[in-house]
């Protein structure tokens, strides 16, 4: 087959990353990434409120000059022919809303508002719509049970609705200036195709789904009579966002003008309909069905799919249930856990105040500990948590310190917690008739660290498989630019077919071990006594016998 090149544009918390790949090899050609220039490391923060988390739009389209710059220069050095890169894919985080006027423009690029948090985009690690996200729940629950029913059973506070509601609270002049609002995973495709008709913007199903109770059981978004119950202004609002969303598969345009000629391109290069990012690095990762992926980062995302075979599906505490999110045909499941990464290094740099490199010596002398060894167990609530619980007001914990209880061997409890949430998600799919015959990891914890890896598999009682590109959002994002440019082609008969050549794993399998799942299986059995006790209303939990059993398990595996 003759050769065809996509081009992955991933919009991250941090930076932008863009990936060149060839669709028939497989092969990775060149990626490159470039870090935002506003804020904290491209995020805009406050610090009277810890919960705020924004980010300057402007960044966006600066980031995306310089790497796709780049990204050309190299496809030219290697003598690939550009008329043969034939689509251009992309992927934002989510849910991250920005307000924009009827012209597609953010409101953060007028003068009244260029200093204004509230008129940037809402990043999806901003928490400051706790109130509102219960508010919404309890209405849904009154209301709309149907609602909840798809998103695990509550609304969260880092998802489209919480975030514009606590915008009307709270700065009424923006969320009245604002004609509409768009997530950047919408907002990333306009820009780049030059669209600047707010109301021609495609939206995708991924985040319409995921984050917006967008549902087709309903007619698309919360019907106004809804909205109103939260306010008129926001049943308002409901007519100047969107009536449809559609999948990743599509096109959303082509390269505007201005951009080709900026990067001296012959023709239009045609750009697929966004999506949100880990759902991507599922679909670079090769998602499909009875495999499920992990996104392992400062959070965790995990993503299933099952055929769309008319089955009604639906799993209390999970973070949407959403028809053709991931793979066309397939219906998308989210999960996740609101901290992971976020956990390790807040130990590493906040209790032990030291820089990353530290990483490396707690997880040197952690991986000489046996499961239970510790005598510990934590909580992994640390920034709330995701699912299935659906609450950001619980907290960690940790319980089994002594007086000799070391600094690594917290930094394992804490790995391990993470493991036991993990866990938990699981059994929840399962238990409501979703089958996992495979469990593949990505994501820079999954290429990095062993030690996580392994106690994953051994707490899980699963291979841990990891997939082999380190840029598998960014991947993702190519096999859809590529597939909507091609579809019907042959080879492109379904994204699928692209998978099978492109998506791969590493040698390395991390396998369950006898002696460490036994520990693990006694020491998750106190986990859920917790995780049940702290987590769930009016559940019972007997403390007395939990640090005993906890001292029992380091008795009997201590030398």
């Amino acid at each position: 087959m003759k050769s065809y090149y996509s081009i992955g544009l991933d919009f991250g918390t941090n930076s932008v990353r863009a990936l060149l790949l060839d669709l028939i090899s497989g092969e990775e050609i060149v990626s490159e990434t470039e870090n935002y220039q506003s804020g904290e490391l491209g995020v805009l923060l406050d610090n009277k409120n810890p919960h705020l988390a924004r980010q300057y739009p402007g960044d966006y389209s600066v980031s995306f000059a310089k790497v796709f710059t780049r990204i050309l220069k190299k496809a030219r050095s290697v003598g690939i022919r550009l008329d043969d890169i034939k689509g251009i894919g992309s992927d934002g985080t989510g849910s991250s809303p920005l307000p924009v006027d009827e012209t597609a423009t953010p409101l953060a690029f007028r003068d009244e508002f260029k200093d204004n948090l509230n008129a940037q985009t809402w990043l999806w690690k901003d928490h400051t719509s706790a109130a509102e996200a219960a508010e919404i729940t309890d209405l849904a629950r009154k209301m709309r049970p149907a609602y909840l029913k798809k998103c695990g059973g509550a609304y969260s506070s880092e998802w489209f609705f919480s975030k514009i509601f606590h915008c009307l609270k709270v700065d009424p002049k923006v969320f009245k200036t604002a004609y509409s609002w768009l997530e950047l995973s919408d907002y990333i495709p306009a820009l780049i195709c030059g669209n600047n008709d707010v109301r021609k913007v495609k939206r995708n199903i991924c985040a319409a789904g995921h984050k917006a109770m967008f549902h087709p059981d309903w007619g698309g978004l919360p019907d106004t009579e809804f909205l109103h119950h939260l306010s008129p202004d926001f049943a308002d609002l409901r007519n100047r966002l969107y009536s449809q969303a559609v999948t990743s598969d599509q096109i959303a345009g082509v390269l505007s003008r201005e951009w080709c000629q900026k990067f001296e391109l012959p023709k239009a290069i045609p750009v697929a309909v966004g999506a949100l990012d880990a759902h991507l690095g599922a679909v670079g990762s090769g998602v499909g069905k009875g495999i499920f992926v992990k996104i392992i980062g400062t959070s965790t995302c995990d993503i299933m799919v099952q055929p769309d075979d008319g089955t009604e599906l639906d799993i209390p505490g999970v973070a949407g249930i959403v028809p053709g999110s991931v793979l066309p045909g397939y219906i998308g499941i989210e999960a996740g856990q609101s901290a992971v990464g976020d956990i390790f290094n807040w130990f590493v740099s906040r209790v032990r105040n030291e820089d990353e490199k530290h990483h490396l010596v707690l997880t040197k002398q952690a991986e000489k500990l046996k499961a239970g060894e510790s005598g510990l167990l934590a909580l992994d609530w640390n920034n709330g948590n995701r699912n299935i619980l659906t609450d950001p007001r619980l907290t960690g914990l940790l319980v089994g310190q002594t007086l000799h209880t070391t600094d690594y061997e917290i930094y394992r409890a804490l790995i391990e917690a993470t493991a036991f949430g993990a866990r938990r998600i699981i059994e929840q799919m399962e238990t409501h008739g979703v089958k996992i015959d495979k469990v593949i990891n990505c994501g820079g914890i999954a290429e990095k660290n062993p030690l996580v890896m392994q106690i994953y598999a051994d707490v899980l009682q699963r291979p841990m498989q990891v997939a082999k590109s380190a840029q598998t959002v960014a991947l993702g994002a190519a096999i859809y630019g590529g597939f909507a440019a091609l579809k019907g082609n042959k080879g492109f008969e379904n994204i699928e077919a692209v998978q099978s050549r492109v998506c791969r794993v590493k040698e390395k399998v991390y396998n369950p071990r006898e002696r460490e799942v036994k520990t693990y299986q006694r020491l998750y059995q106190v986990y859920k006594k917790l995780h049940d006790g702290f987590g769930i209303k009016n559940t019972s939990l007997e403390m007395y016998p939990i640090m005993k059993e906890l001292l029992e398990i380091k008795r009997s595996v201590s030398p």
